[in-house]
């Protein structure tokens, strides 16, 4: 785990870091959204468990928290979540059902806590409107992108992201070659269909979520992009189709990547 820190009025990041040996550090974001009814979107990573939750009571008693919105079940998205149910009684889980069934393999989260969602879905709280969508590239059927109608901000789950040698808070503080490099990386490697998609369908899907005009893009997968920037990374993702399949080196062992994140000091 690295610092918490702000991408917005009211936005807290709750940062980690992934090693991909032979590429970089894949950033491993959740936020916490504070208001009225403060709202968790993902629950971080299983070998950060302990720091992600003194990190999250950190910014909030968990009595307070009212939403836990998951992404999708991979486990960089739900490594603290039990926990974090367990310590909020009051909060409840918005997921689309796929998600929700696979995390049962694990545990059981009762149904009165449950918010079911697709993409299409509203959800009205005390003082914002959310919505959700599919994400252009994705890696889990149940994955869901949610769209702040109060504060223009995307979370775009695992699309839109990169991998980085230095990892920075913001898009104006990485060198832009090496994010779009990332960028055409990880979009690659988490959505491999992307390669055999029509490139007109694809474009056409990707562009009512462009239409929301985002203010803000928040990835699980990359740093806060504000502003003119959002727009470039819907222009880089309309060419992903167009690129060839993306697979790692035979000899890149991404098995080695939560071993080398423990040698850092994740555990």
């Amino acid at each position: 785990m690295k610092a918490p820190y702000t991408a917005g009025p009211d936005i807290h990041v709750l940062p980690s870091v992934l090693p991909i040996p032979g590429l970089g550090d894949q950033p491993v974001n959740a936020f916490l959204v504070r208001g009225a009814e403060p709202l968790l979107v993902d629950a971080g990573m299983p070998v950060d468990r302990e720091e992600f939750l003194e990190a999250l009571w950190s910014l909030i008693d968990p009595a307070d928290l009212r939403w836990v919105a998951v992404t999708h079940d991979d486990r960089d998205h739900t490594g603290a979540l039990r926990s974090v149910l367990q310590a909020a009684p009051q909060a409840k889980v918005v997921a689309n059902a796929i998600s929700v069934t696979r995390i049962s393999e694990e545990f059981t989260i009762p149904g009165e806590r449950v918010v079911t969602a697709n993409p299409g879905s509203r959800i009205k709280l005390a003082d914002r409107e959310l919505s959700f969508h599919r994400p252009p590239t994705f890696d889990s059927p149940g994955t869901l992108a949610l769209f702040d109608h109060s504060d223009g901000t995307l979370y775009s789950s695992d699309s839109f992201g990169t991998v980085l040698e230095e990892i920075g808070h913001d898009f104006s503080e990485v060198a832009e070659k090496e994010f779009f490099e990332g960028f055409d990386v990880l979009n690659r490697a988490i959505a491999p269909w992307t390669a055999i998609v029509d490139e007109e369908r694809f474009a056409a899907r990707l562009r009512p979520l462009a239409g929301l005009s985002p203010e803000r893009l928040l990835s699980a997968h990359g740093p806060t992009v504000r502003g003119a920037a959002v727009e470039r990374l819907f222009e880089a993702m309309v060419r992903i189709p167009a690129l060839p399949a993306w697979l790692p080196e035979a000899d890149l062992d991404l098995e080695a990547a939560l071993d080398a994140h423990e040698a850092a000091g994740g555990l």
